[in-house]
């Protein structure tokens, strides 16, 4: 067996209706695959998806983590937080010599990160 990418990144959410709401407004699109009550995914333009599980009785917290692409990261931010959007250390730009990021938090207190590829 050979790994040769990633299909998508999911998080397993106690609250998918919220956590959906709240990607939605983050990610700027509707997801194209719902099961209501269960999952949502978003696709992406390059081929990659994130998407959301339910489980029932899910523990809230971090269990995982996504970057999304953004064109720039300091704009993404701002942008994040004018609709109520939380970020660690208030967000930050960590910028390192491949890349820009910042670390966001959604309602169940996953980490996600907007992310610039140099």
């Amino acid at each position: 067996m050979r790994v040769t990418g990633i299909d998508s990144v999911y998080y397993t959410v106690a609250d998918v209706e919220a956590c959906t709401a709240f990607y939605t407004s983050l990610l700027g699109a509707d997801p194209q695959t719902t099961w209501p009550g269960r999952l949502a995914e978003w696709e992406f333009a390059d081929g990659n998806s994130f998407g959301l599980y339910a489980i029932p009785n899910a523990e809230k917290g971090r269990n995982g983590s996504a970057m999304f692409a953004v064109d720039d990261v300091a704009q993404a931010v701002a942008d994040a937080k004018s609709r109520g959007v939380a970020f660690e250390d208030d967000g930050e730009i960590t910028d390192i010599p491949s890349c820009e990021m910042a670390y966001g938090v959604d309602p169940e207190g996953n980490r996600f990160i907007l992310h610039h590829r140099k």
